[in-house]
């Protein structure tokens, strides 16, 4: 978290205090508590007191009744406006909903952030395989269909410092040797499609295509995730088609 590894609250500018208290809430902790938010930032309790007292009288931050915090409205709000977000989602909705209506099963979008994908949209049906992605949930690039869609287009130099930074090994089936994983990043490249066989998630396998913009970057990745009995090259076809569609609209 932002703030760890210097000495707490020293040599920070105000600005990137505040940041590191924003920067303790993901989809994983979306409520904290004063305490936690100060040991997470890296910053002294009464710096952190101070801080969220006044972004919780701006907006950024909501103070619950069991003294929890979590992001207010007002940064919600704002944060909607991110236009690759915004553009990408509506021109992606109504592909994904048509996907999901015709194969009844879990639709995502994702955008490269950092080092994992993040989801910025999905849909499902009711009787897709539970998976514990949600909106604003990140994904590892190396064991999902977004993920390798997103890392194989990635620049080169990203490339090999991810794979070098090390391969999770979420599942048994999970790529974990940087020559198998960077194999299977050139056949993503050849064929536009990407497939993940229970790597991220045991009994769930998924695939997922390239979202460019007119001039050939990857913008985004579409992906549908499904039962690990379900063959995925039977899906391959639509979701490319959609993921077309999408970029022509993005393009």
């Amino acid at each position: 978290m932002a703030g760890n590894g210097a000495v707490p609250g020293q040599g920070q500018s105000v600005s990137s205090r505040l940041l590191a208290i924003l920067d303790c809430f993901d989809i994983a902790r979306p409520t904290l508590t004063l305490t936690e938010i100060a040991t997470a930032s890296g910053l002294p309790l009464s710096t952190a007191r101070r801080l969220i007292g006044e972004l919780t009288g701006w907006g950024a931050l909501e103070r619950l009744p069991d003294q929890h915090f979590r992001i207010g409205i007002r940064l919600w709000r704002i944060g909607s406006l991110a236009p690759q977000q915004r553009v990408l989602t509506e021109a992606a909705l109504p592909f994904m909903q048509d996907l999901c209506q015709a194969t009844q099963e879990n639709v995502q979008l994702a955008v490269l952030d950092g080092n994992e994908a993040l989801c910025i949209e999905k849909i499902s049906a009711q009787r897709a395989v539970p998976t514990a992605t949600q909106v604003g949930g990140r994904l590892p690039l190396h064991a999902t269909g977004v993920g390798k869609v997103l890392l194989a287009f990635a620049a080169p130099e990203f490339q090999v410092d991810f794979i070098a930074s090390g391969l999770k090994p979420h599942t048994r089936h999970t790529i974990t040797q940087p020559g198998q994983l960077a194999a299977a990043l050139t056949v993503v490249r050849e064929q536009n499609v990407a497939y993940s066989y229970q790597e991220m998630t045991l009994g769930a396998v998924s695939v997922a295509a390239p979202i460019r913009t007119a001039d050939g970057e990857v913008r985004g990745a579409l992906g549908i995730v499904t039962h690990s009995h379900t063959t995925l090259r039977h899906l391959a076809p639509a979701v490319r088609t959609a993921a077309l569609g999408v970029s022509r609209l993005v393009g």
